[in-house]
């Protein structure tokens, strides 16, 4: 966990790229994330945005948003998505793993480009974003099994940090 540390340290003060944080469930991932962001000294807001379950008719309008008028039912003023609201903070995508395949490719354009296209719009706004993710997941099984999309697999793996169960720890407990 020290080494950890060190490098939860130089990712949040040094190094501006996105983060991916591997771990069990339960070992602190997202403690992590919130760390870089408060070591990082970060302006903007630490969003969070847990990637298990998001419908997929839901899932642009929640990264997103929506101008108004966009599907019946809309709200009137639009919506803005995660993507915005974490516009020169950082957006922690939890749980990354979890997302159906055509919903990766349309996350993998928008983290590319650092554009999003609010449903509804024709007009694509840049956005100032660091991203962290986080899975519970072995992603290069995944992409083996075809269930993670390759390209996404090495958007994602850059910066990174392994979180080892507490049961291979057991120094750490006191």
């Amino acid at each position: 966990m020290q080494k950890n540390y060190e490098l939860l340290n130089f990712y949040a003060k040094k190094l501006k790229s996105d983060v991916l944080i591997n771990g069990e469930n339960g070992t602190g991932k997202g403690i992590l994330a919130r760390a870089i962001h408060i070591l990082n000294q970060n302006k903007g807001d630490f969003v969070v945005q847990n990637c298990a379950g998001i419908p997929d008719t839901l899932f642009e309008s929640e990264m997103f948003g929506y101008v108004s008028g966009a599907f019946t039912g809309a709200d009137k003023r639009g919506r803005i998505g995660v993507f915005e609201k974490a516009h020169n903070g950082i957006l922690f995508l939890d749980e990354i793993g979890d997302l159906p395949i055509n919903q990766q490719a349309k996350l993998l354009r928008a983290i590319q480009r650092k554009v999003i296209l609010k449903v509804g719009s024709n007009k694509e706004k840049k956005i100032e974003t660091r991203f962290i993710y986080a899975t519970n997941k072995n992603l290069f099984e995944e992409v083996r099994e075809q269930t993670f999309r390759e390209d996404f697999y090495y958007r994602l793996k850059g910066a990174e940090i392994s979180i080892p169960p507490l049961r291979e720890t057991k120094e750490d407990i006191e």
